[in-house]
């Protein structure tokens, strides 16, 4: 079970329990977002196309995370003109994980959890051997013996 869904401009192949990347939605993390621009389902060997869209067809997903995307760096020159631009982009996007496809009164769930996972908080640093030892103690310089 799969669905064509369009958002952001883009054209997303989606499946329940999927994690996806999409174009920055304004929703809190852990908040449930609704698809609704569906182009098409596809149940096995039913497919079901949509003009534009597929009516009554859906995508439930929760937000994972607010992130930022790899830089791209913008660079601009004109040669013997002393002229060198550069900037670099980060593109702003949606961590989406899919947890439920329906169309016309079906829908297909996912099988785990719905609530997104809570961050595990870092571990101790564990103490290192060395500060476990005492200082040495100074030996006495042959000069401080010979007087």
């Amino acid at each position: 079970m799969f669905a064509i869904v369009r958002t952001g401009g883009k054209q997303l192949k989606v499946s329940v329990d999927q994690k996806i990347s999409v174009e920055k939605l304004d929703s809190p993390v852990g908040k449930e977002v609704v698809l609704d621009q569906i182009l098409m389902i596809s149940e096995g060997d039913k497919v079901s196309l949509g003009a534009p869209t597929v009516a009554g067809a859906f995508v439930k997903a929760i937000v994972e995370g607010q992130t930022r995307t790899d830089k791209v760096i913008v660079f601009k020159k004109k040669r013997r003109q002393n002229y060198r631009r550069k900037k670099g982009h980060r593109q702003h996007q949606t961590v989406l994980r899919v947890i439920e496809i329906s169309v016309g009164g079906k829908s297909f769930k996912s099988e785990g959890k719905a609530a997104p996972k809570k961050e595990v908080a870092p571990k101790k640093e564990a103490v290192s051997a060395k500060a476990d030892k005492k200082p040495a103690e100074k030996k006495a310089s042959s000069k401080a013996k010979a007087s």
